[in-house]
């Protein structure tokens, strides 16, 4: 199993502001990324990124993830202060299987920074081979986790927003969406 974290809305620190942090669980990862790449080659873009789309590239991505074997859960932060901190509660409390081979994350950080997570899950007693910082562009599984998670603060931020409300419900009708964690820092 591999797994795939990105977050989205760290970058705003005053007045209200709500962040996400996604975790995909991929069983598969070699057909998953095939599957991943026809779409995105279907859809003649050479990666996926949010801030980059329009809604109209972002529903045509978002109707065709719903086939890919994954699961995601989520952890909602409002108005968070401590982007760093947040990464240790997802791996606190949403990080439970023991047999996971990989987990990659979105954002270069230094290796202390990968250590101090290791030792988050050794300390659960989830022991994990390989941990690694990737940029967006190199992995697709960060680029469905960076969709998701802007999806996911997208609708929290702006619940009555027609696309953002379709397709989270849509992730939770078919058991995409597994578990999601409300955290409310002051």
């Amino acid at each position: 199993m591999v797994i795939f974290i990105d977050e989205s809305g760290i970058h705003k620190q005053t007045g209200h502001s709500t962040s996400s942090v996604v975790y995909v669980e991929v069983k598969n990862l070699e057909k998953f990324e095939v599957k991943l790449k026809k779409i995105e080659k279907d859809l003649k873009i050479s990666y996926f990124h949010w801030a980059e789309e329009r809604w109209f590239m972002k529903n045509k991505f978002l109707s065709r993830i719903f086939n890919l074997d994954f699961t995601v859960k989520v952890a909602v932060f409002e108005n968070p202060v401590k982007p760093d901190a947040m990464l240790e509660i997802v791996f606190q409390h949403l990080i439970t299987e023991k047999t996971i081979t990989s987990i990659f994350i979105d954002g270069e950080k230094p290796k202390w920074y990968e250590h101090k997570l290791k030792k988050v899950l050794r300390d659960k007693g989830i022991a994990i081979k390989k941990l690694k910082t990737v940029r967006s562009k190199s992995e697709v599984g960060i680029q469905l986790a960076d969709c998701l998670a802007s999806l996911i603060r997208y609708y929290h931020d702006n619940p009555e927003e027609k696309d953002a409300k379709k397709w989270f419900n849509k992730l939770k009708k078919e058991k995409k969406l597994s578990f999601e964690l409300l955290v409310n820092q002051p």
